[in-house]
Parts: C-alpha cells; sequence; structure tokens
C-alpha cells in the first residue's frame, strides 16, 4: 500500500470543449432564425430559408459523428489512463 493519492484525468478536457461546441452548434444555428429567415439566395429554385435548414440536417450529422468519435477516443484513453 502506497500513500500516494490517485491522480484522475480532469472532467473539462479540451476534447470535452470541441464535443460540447459540435453539439450546441446545431441548436445556436436553428435557434438564431434572424440569420435565416429570408428567401434569397435560392438554390435550384429553393428558398434560403429551406435549403439552410436541409443543410444543417447534413453539418449535424457530421458533428454528431465527430463528437461520438471524440468522445470515444477519450473515454479509452481515460480507461487506459486509470488502468496504470
Amino acid at each position: 500500500m502506497s500513500d500516494v493519492p490517485e491522480v484522475k484525468p480532469p472532467v473539462v478536457t479540451p476534447a470535452r470543449v470541441v464535443i460540447a461546441l459540435c453539439l450546441i452548434a446545431p441548436f445556436v444555428a436553428m435557434l438564431w432564425v434572424g440569420s435565416y429567415a429570408k428567401t434569397d439566395p435560392t438554390f435550384i429554385g429553393i428558398p434560403f430559408f429551406y435549403w439552410y435548414q436541409m443543410l444543417w440536417v447534413l453539418i449535424s450529422t457530421a458533428l454528431t459523428m465527430t463528437a461520438y468519435q471524440l468522445w470515444q477516443r477519450d473515454q479509452r484513453a481515460r480507461t487506459k489512463g486509470s488502468a496504470k
């Protein structure tokens, strides 16, 4: 038995900050309606209001996948670090 206290990794890490930003960005983009409540520019005849929101569906998917991958990496690093 050693008297050395167990060192735990910090709760807030740069990876977790990036994860939070990836998950919050779509909400901020969609809640800020004034930024996309217009018809111009149109894209193949679709008003900006609609194609902007559909674009965010794809962006949200990519950001969620990125957040998940970062979370998995963070959890592996934590379990690997605590096994020592």
